[in-house]
């Protein structure tokens, strides 16, 4: 962070935010696999934000999961290449307490006195995947009172993983894909049998970590052959897998917004991801590095099964008692059946990524989407609701 940004950040007491602008912690990076796509994603909000509206406070959370102030600098957290950006580990110290009378961020440097930073009026968690999406970053912010953008704890764990998602869904009446489930002690114990149950789903499968997401540690197995390595990969990410029965069908998507008054929330156009190429699959490889892929916005869909879809979409995010903001994945198969695939409650969130681009097709630009989101989030009440 520049030193004229540190310098601005003066001490404040929230109450003192009809003042002055709300100040907004943009928090990314993280402990899981998708530490890169979630530093992608603020760079492009950062450079999104409305600086005459709001202060703002980038803080990245390196791989071993410190909390340090960073640069103000939103060019360095993109792609170039092959090369994927990350947090800068040498960056100061920042700690948030989880106490919610003492909201200041406060900064740790070497053989220093710790020393309070300045308040936070609202944060908003750009992290993809465990440690920031699954609920345990929403418990922090619940316990210390800051006011954050996107889902509480019980919406982001279920939806971040795969199992329970798909519980919560088929309990609503949502239609979902036929699956197994392999927990560590199946797999170590009776692994004869988890053969046998993803057998009976049919090959090709897709075998995911449970709890991931940018198509990091997914498989496409087309035999039994390739089920133990398959697993093993999924493993390196997350001890708990899920494995899926193929799906020859269109995958489509959709976005939701939580409505700016009571009521059902906002829905987007849908749209369609179409890979081109030499790709399987919509892998890493496809949606961040060789622009393999194709997103059709709105989607060339029947008007029937676009409703459905929006319908569905609304569903979804009720179902799992979603707040803010998400991005629902559908397969639309040739029959004009629709299955719900996943619900992602930080979906990316780049100008080309498909949540921004279906809300733009929908009438609201990039800055306005964030601006929405940050009202949203310091109007909404902290603590049971």
């Amino acid at each position: 962070m520049s030193g004229g940004a540190a310098g601005s950040l003066n001490r404040m007491d929230r109450a003192d935010t009809h003042s002055r602008k709300p100040r907004v912690a943009v928090v990314f990076g993280g402990r899981s696999s998708e530490h890169a796509i979630s530093c992608v994603t603020a760079g492009s909000v950062l450079a999104a934000i409305d600086r005459e509206r709001y202060d703002v406070v980038p803080i990245g959370i390196t791989t071993e999961g410190r909390w340090v102030l960073a640069e103000d600098a939103p060019e360095k957290l993109a792609i170039s290449g092959d090369r994927l950006p990350s947090v800068d580990e040498t960056g100061t110290s920042v700690i948030l307490a989880g106490d919610p009378t003492l909201t200041e961020l406060t900064v740790h440097e070497p053989a220093k006195v710790p020393q309070a930073f300045g308040s936070v009026d609202v944060v908003l968690p750009l992290l993809h995947g465990p440690y920031g999406e699954d609920g345990t970053l929403q418990g922090l912010l619940e316990l210390a009172g800051v006011p954050y953008v996107g889902s509480g704890v019980l919406s982001s764990a279920a939806s971040m993983d795969k199992e329970y998602m798909k519980v919560v869904l088929a309990a609503a009446g949502l239609p979902v894909g036929a699956h197994v489930v392999v927990r560590p002690r199946d797999w170590e114990t009776n692994r004869d049998a988890v053969r046998e149950a993803i057998a009976a789903l049919g090959y090709p499968v897709f075998v995911k970590p449970a709890r991931g997401g940018s198509s990091i540690g997914i498989t496409k197995v087309s035999d039994a052959h390739g089920v133990d390595d398959a697993i093993g990969t999924a493993r390196q990410h997350d001890p708990k897998v899920v494995v899926e029965a193929y799906v020859e069908a269109r995958e489509i998507e959709c976005g939701v917004l939580q409505a700016k008054t009571p009521g059902p929330p906002d829905v987007s156009v849908v749209a369609e991801i179409v890979v081109q190429g030499e790709h399987e699959f919509y892998d890493f490889e496809a949606k961040y590095l060789d622009g393999a892929t194709r997103l059709d916005v709105p989607a060339d869909i029947p008007e029937n099964s676009a409703a459905q879809i929006r319908q569905f979409a609304a569903r979804a995010f009720e179902a799992l008692s979603c707040e803010g903001l998400a991005r629902v994945d559908f397969f639309l198969r040739r029959d004009g059946s629709v299955l719900v695939n996943e619900v992602n409650t930080m979906p990316g969130f780049t100008p080309t990524s498909m949540f921004p681009l279906v809300w733009a097709a929908s009438g609201v630009d990039y800055p306005a989407l964030v601006d929405r989101l940050l009202r949203s989030a310091l109007q909404r009440p902290l603590g049971l609701r």
